[in-house]
């Protein structure tokens, strides 16, 4: 291996021998744990050091870095605790994630490190929003990404690449190539020479190292960082390397032909490092000795330390409050002045005032930006607030949802608009898999409001219509609301924003224009998980959402004589389910309309809470009414059909007559 010193000082060369070092004997003994069932799964790095501690080295101490599996280096080079990192791999309380989480799948702000998730691609567009994060306020800052070569085949790579080429981000997009995805070799995961020419159609800065040459890694990284600080732009980097054990330790490596494997052994890191260092009289055999003694001591201390601490305890209450970031809702009352105003507009001036309240809320969505957003909600914001501020984004929805995530990690806020609630299926799993289950698994919250434009009854067919909030009201961690009417859905936007948890902020089209209001003009709040009754009366209790409220309302227009509770739900998590048990212990009949189709929808909850909890009371069965069990159709008989807004008032009358 041909090593070349670039002006490494002696102190330098002996520091990265030393990082290098560590996380190597502490895998080998991880190994021995493993054979002894004392640790339950390892991901190995041998092998791969180099890289990690190479990049590492490179970024100052404030500066975020987000690695895998492989890369113990950096948490290692960053200094943390050893018997933390023991606890967490056993699942222990003084670990990073409580057990609820294992191995480096976790983030800690203490040492800016961000941890992955077993889906791999939405950390590469995080990295974008923590370095939009910096340059947004003018920090000289770089962020490092690591991803394998496997992860180069997903949508996310490709998406976060564009998106810090495009905005010109100082992101490093690390990808450790070690010539297999577990058992999948390079030739079956990609075409290209090498991953590195990917960058060129991105016409982004790229470089090819060899990720065993510790002095390569951090001679280059040390002098791209100190260039991206100064110039600002993202840098695609390939590491050579190889993975010399499993993918994870069950795995084994029996795929692997044993010549290559005897190549890639001569290649090793450390060992071609040291000799290297002992010939240029840096190091001696025993100052070797010395620190292999030096680091024995400490993990052996640490180990004890992980060894005695008692399995972590479970507590429920803390399980079932630690899935969201506590929020202390103050209320903001409005001035009695008020204004005439569409849904759509309560929406505009509700975002409007939220941007001038938060200096660090970025808005960020396809044309919302000159153009002013497809409903035109954000029309003469880039012009008030900027386009550093107001960000049009490329139609990529997966990783701008993880840049919001990267910018609420980074200290700010961000309103993502979907352009329509049917897209939002592109960028799933970042919203159900990062920002709903961060602050349970490590503690970090999810500063994200994302905007839904929604619904039927407008024309717009099978793939701008649907009303999806039942995808997101089973998944733990994620707020959903649903408004009305103008007044409230300013309110509960404002509160939204406010709220450090993801918030998912569904908007039907159909009311955007045909629903007026008096609404205050300046800002205000509303709570969340507080429904609205719009009626009072004895006969019947009707619970609905969205548009269902004014199809309810337009009913009970025509039957005057039925007296009901009228419900509002606003919000859908947190639910009010209380108040539907309050109306039904009155009443005892319940129907619930809704506009999404029929079967796992909103309905079927309510329906089944209140069976449990209300059936002495209830007069007749739970009727729920809702869509066809069919994609929403375009022509206007059929989408009249499909929707139930005209099968409702067939469905209360006959369970009035119950």
């Amino acid at each position: 291996m041909n090593y070349q010193n670039r002006g490494v000082s002696e102190e330098m060369q002996l520091q990265l021998y030393r990082n290098m070092l560590k996380p190597r004997m502490i895998e080998e003994k991880m190994l021995i744990l493993l054979r002894q069932g004392k640790i339950s799964k390892w991901f190995s790095g041998i092998g791969q050091e180099a890289i990690s501690v190479g990049v590492t080295a490179a970024l100052d101490a404030e500066e975020y870095v987000l690695p895998m599996h492989r890369n113990l280096g950096v948490f290692t080079s960053r200094n943390i605790p050893l018997h933390r990192l023991f606890s967490q791999w056993q699942g222990k309380a003084n670990g990073f994630t409580n057990g609820r989480d294992r191995s480096f799948h976790f983030g800690t702000q203490e040492y800016k490190i961000v941890g992955m998730i077993s889906h791999l691609g939405p950390q590469l567009g995080v990295a974008t929003g923590i370095a939009l994060a910096n340059v947004l306020r003018g920090e000289k800052k770089v962020t490092a990404v690591f991803t394998g070569e496997g992860g180069t085949s997903e949508g996310d790579f490709h998406e976060a690449l564009n998106i810090a080429s495009v905005w010109q981000l100082p992101v490093l997009f690390c990808i450790e190539n070690n010539g297999y995805g577990l058992s999948t070799p390079t030739n079956q995961q990609y075409h290209c020479q090498h991953l590195v020419d990917k960058g060129v159609g991105y016409g982004m800065e790229s470089h090819m190292v060899d990720g065993n040459n510790i002095l390569e890694v951090y001679t280059l990284l040390k002098r791209l960082t100190e260039s991206v600080r100064k110039k600002p732009r993202p840098i695609l980097l390939e590491f050579k390397t190889f993975r010399m054990r499993g993918h994870e330790e069950a795995s084994g490596t029996k795929y692997v032909p044993q010549e290559l494997m005897d190549k890639w052994t001569q290649k090793d890191p450390i060992a071609n490092y040291e000799a290297f260092l002992l010939e240029q009289d840096v190091l001696t055999t025993a100052k070797i000795e010395a620190l292999k003694d030096e680091i024995t001591t400490e993990i052996d201390a640490d180990l004890k330390l992980s060894f005695e601490e008692p399995a972590v305890e479970l507590n429920e209450s803390k399980e079932l409050e630690e899935v969201y970031k506590s929020f202390n809702y103050e209320e903001v009352k409005p001035s009695i002045e008020t204004k005439n105003i569409r849904l759509v507009d309560a929406i505009s001036e509700g975002l409007r005032l939220a941007m001038e309240k938060y200096d660090e809320l970025v808005i960020m969505g396809q044309d919302v930006a000159d153009y002013g957003g497809v409903f035109k909600i954000t029309d003469g914001f880039m012009e008030a607030f900027g386009p550093e501020r107001i960000r049009n984004t490329p139609i990529c929805e997966s990783a701008v949802v993880a840049a919001a995530m990267g910018l609420s990690i980074n200290g700010m806020k961000a309103v993502v608009e979907m352009q329509f609630a049917d897209f939002v299926s592109s960028g799933f799993n970042p919203v159900v898999n990062y920002l709903a289950k961060s602050h349970y698994r490590w503690g970090e919250h999810a500063d994200v409001v994302i905007r839904m434009p929604c619904g039927g009854d407008v024309g717009a067919g099978p793939f701008h219509s649907q009303t999806n909030e039942a995808w997101f009201t089973k998944t733990p961690g994620l707020k959903v609301v649903y408004p009305a009417f103008p007044y409230d859905a300013k309110g509960l936007l404002a509160t939204a924003i406010e709220d450090p948890n993801p918030v998912l902020f569904f908007e039907h089209k159909a009311l955007y224009r045909s629903v007026y209001q008096d609404v205050p003009t300046d800002y205000y709040t509303l709570p969340f998980g507080r429904a609205a009754l719009l009626r009072e009366g004895n006969d019947i209790t009707i619970v609905s959402y969205g548009a269902g409220v004014h199809w309810a309302l337009d009913t009970l227009k025509a039957h005057s004589e039925i007296k009901t509770d009228l419900i509002d739900l606003r919000t859908l998590q947190p639910l009010d389910i209380e108040t539907v048990y309050t109306s039904v212990r009155k009443t005892g009949k319940l129907i619930i309309l809704q506009e999404d189709s029929l079967f796992g929808g909103i309905a079927s909850d309510i329906s089944a809470l209140v069976m449990e909890n209300c059936f002495e009371h209830l007069d007749a069965p739970v009727k729920r009414v809702a869509s066809l069990e069919t994609p929403i159709p375009f022509a206007k008989k059929l989408e009249d059909n499909y929707l139930p807004k005209r099968r409702f008032e067939g469905a209360l009358l006959d369970l009035l007559a119950y």
